[in-house]
């Protein structure tokens, strides 16, 4: 089978030869085939990536808060924030006793900011939320026990886990 085909004359009894280009059916089904195959492997490798990714902000995020809220422990004379101040008393400048937040540093407000922003949360039902609260709610991201000083995700469904069977309240 020839993929030649003759075309005419060119002069005295010369035929010109034209290709035809181009993949044949067989070849372009053999192709689709290794795509299919390469994505059934590849697409559930990347959904768990994106899983993990989410688990391993979660944990970077409270750390970074845990991290905050123990500074300001240390700067305030071993007092945790405030549980209904506590957004803008790690985000601005406070003076010694946790009052008068400023955006600027001034003679009495020289303690932070401990965080330029509150982080969100990562997984859950209350992903992307940075509230910070004693108790859920809509808008509320991270609980917050000003007690003990702890934060925690704010994750209403209790049996939520991670990618490991790690449960996010124990985070």
């Amino acid at each position: 089978m020839s993929s030649e085909k003759q075309i005419g004359t060119v002069g005295t009894g010369q035929r010109r030869r034209v290709r035809r280009s181009g993949f044949s059916m067989i070849e372009l089904v053999i192709v689709v085939v290794i795509i299919g195959i390469i994505a059934a492997i590849a697409l559930p490798r990347m959904s768990r990536g994106a899983a993990a990714a989410g688990d391993s902000a979660l944990a970077q995020n409270l750390a970074i808060l845990r991290n905050a809220v123990d500074l300001y422990q240390t700067e305030h004379g071993s007092t945790f924030p405030a549980a209904a101040e506590i957004s803008d008393q790690l985000t601005t400048y406070t003076a010694d006793d946790g009052t008068g937040k400023t955006a600027a540093k001034t003679a009495t407000n020289i303690y932070g900011p401990y965080l330029r922003k509150i982080p969100p949360v990562t997984v859950g039902a209350r992903k992307g939320q940075t509230g910070i609260g004693t108790a859920d709610g809509a808008t509320i991201g991270w609980i917050y026990d000003a007690t003990a000083g702890t934060v925690t995700a704010n994750v209403p469904d209790a049996t939520l886990k991670d990618g490991a069977g790690k449960l996010y309240s124990a985070y």
